[in-house]
């Protein structure tokens, strides 16, 4: 939940601190790749906290949803720093948030007792 969580947070400030920075031309087409590598980084937890979720779920479409809106995530993320398709950020910003709150709901309602679920 956190690490879905803190990734949307890090989506929706990226442009607000670009904007706030004051850089040269050449420099503000491109984010950093100390920025950018946060992305991997997030990617790796969330596959991470996607994974545990889905273990520890008593709902066989909770646990499909978090796979398919994690690829789905993973896809926008990967197109994001290859522009292969002109998508606008929004979609990765709407997968993320139903990750979040895929995440909240199987925490809140269907987690297994102690994260251990019969087969």
């Amino acid at each position: 939940m956190a690490s879905s969580t803190l990734c949307l947070v890090h989506c929706i400030l990226t442009p607000f601190i670009f904007i706030a920075q004051a850089c040269a031309a050449s420099c503000c087409a491109e984010a950093p790749a100390w920025w950018r590598a946060i992305d991997l980084i997030f990617l790796i937890i969330s596959f991470t906290a996607v994974y545990f979720s889905a273990k520890s779920s008593s709902k066989a479409w909770i646990k499909v949803s978090l796979y398919i809106t994690f690829i789905v995530f993973f896809i926008l993320m990967a197109n994001e720093h290859t522009h292969t398709l002109p998508i606008t950020r929004y979609p990765m910003y709407i997968a993320a948030g139903i990750l979040a709150g895929l995440h909240f709901y199987n925490r809140r309602f269907s987690a297994c007792p102690n994260n251990c679920c019969p087969n």
